[in-house]
């Protein structure tokens, strides 16, 4: 992926409405309090990683939840629509067109051009709107990170490298290793 740009607004906030207006052109337009972030089209290894743990979400997700993957809009208030590569919701928060209400777990798959605005940016607004989970993939590494909130704060509760195997509770029972994520299918 190339470099992410952040364009501010000439006269006023960015809104839901000028993102819908936007044209699609490969780009990936996420609003975050009002400022328009722009990042180049993923790359093979952030899309291969994002496919297998879609699909493993997927096959693991238990009755009552819902398994998403990008390009979905994440939109909260009229100021922020974002994009998380892989996302779950509980059955009755899906809706027609986007997702309101707050996921029950947020996956990123990092890239360079990525990395701080989902370590840092897109963390502090899921943490801000009370999304339960966020699991941060690093194809590169590969290494996988999971976060929990405690106390309305994020908190690391499983971190492994290589191949070894992350066991999550939350919001279900999970696996994964993270090299896993980026082997081509055999």
């Amino acid at each position: 992926m190339g470099v992410m740009t952040a364009l501010p607004r000439v006269v006023g906030e960015w809104t839901v409405d000028d993102v819908d207006r936007l044209p699609d052109d490969g780009l990936q337009y996420e609003l975050l309090d009002g400022v328009l972030l722009v990042t180049p089209a993923p790359t093979m290894w952030h899309q291969r990683a994002t496919g297998n743990i879609f699909v493993r979400l997927r096959d693991a997700c238990p009755p009552g939840f819902e398994v998403f993957f990008a390009p979905l809009d994440w939109r909260p208030d009229r100021l922020t629509s974002l994009q998380p590569d892989v996302l779950v919701v509980r059955n009755e928060e899906v809706r027609e067109g986007d997702i309101g209400a707050a996921m029950v777990l947020a996956v990123e798959v990092l890239s360079p051009s990525t990395s701080r605005k989902d370590r840092v940016l897109k963390r502090s607004r899921y943490e801000e709107a009370g999304v339960a989970s966020y699991w941060l993939v690093d194809p590169v590494e590969p290494s996988f990170e999971a976060l929990d909130l405690v106390d309305g704060v994020y908190a690391s509760t499983t971190r492994v490298t290589g191949d070894a195997t992350a066991r999550m509770e939350l919001p279900f029972a999970f696996e994964v290793v993270p090299a896993e994520l980026v082997r081509p299918p055999e």
